[in-house]
């Protein structure tokens, strides 16, 4: 989803509790990751692997300037041949300590493998943040929540509630984690400042490496 998407995704939940509470989820991952100077670990379930956000994720860096927002994905299963950048497994989890932030995305239950690893990360200090489908014992591990549960927005008005889904969620957060100022207010200028910026952003996007 690019940035003009983003933009008219944000004007459809207008009034809804969707774009503030992405940007809340964003603003904690990006004061986590950038004093720490990066050191963001993304991980999904053995069923989800989270591709997209890693991908918007990286691209959000690139635009920003902030490279700390790139993640290093980390897979339940790596096969012979990956490339080095998708030849990170679980293992890694076990060196997370203070500095690093774990953002686990997981639209089904983690499974008890994944919830040990993550607790063990949190105990050696590193900040975990989750974006779940409801999951409780994972919610109880993660500093920060953001949750989709059922595809229903959890607290948002019953207007804004329907067709929302963990995958929109993420497209909300990555482009909010790479905004470089806090959202104008709404007035005469807003729509013609956000166009061109948007119009800035898209003029030479950065090549991905996924």
């Amino acid at each position: 989803m690019d940035a003009v998407r983003v933009a008219l995704l944000r004007e459809v939940l207008a009034g809804t509790e969707w774009p503030g509470a992405a940007r809340r989820f964003a603003g904690t991952l990006r004061r986590s990751v950038v004093p720490a100077g990066g050191n963001l670990l993304l991980v999904g379930t053995e069923q989800y692997e989270p591709w997209h956000m890693a991908a918007h994720l990286v691209d959000e860096a690139a635009w920003s300037g902030l490279p700390e927002l790139a993640p290093t994905l980390v897979r339940h299963h790596v096969l012979p041949g990956d490339a080095p950048h998708l030849s990170v497994g679980l293992s890694r989890l076990e060196a997370a300590r203070r500095g690093h932030t774990l953002l686990v995305v997981a639209p089904e239950q983690p499974g008890e493998g994944l919830l040990e690893r993550v607790h063990d990360a949190r105990r050696a200090g590193a900040t975990v943040l989750s974006l779940d489908g409801g999951d409780a014992d994972l919610g109880t591990l993660a500093h920060e929540v953001l949750s989709v549960p059922d595809g229903a927005a959890q607290g948002a008005p019953p207007s804004g509630s329907r067709g929302m889904d963990l995958d929109t969620v993420q497209h909300l957060v990555s482009a909010a984690a790479g905004e470089n100022s806090l959202p104008a207010q709404r007035g005469p200028r807003r729509l013609r400042d956000r166009l061109a910026r948007l119009a800035d952003q898209l003029a030479a996007p950065p090549p991905s490496r996924w």
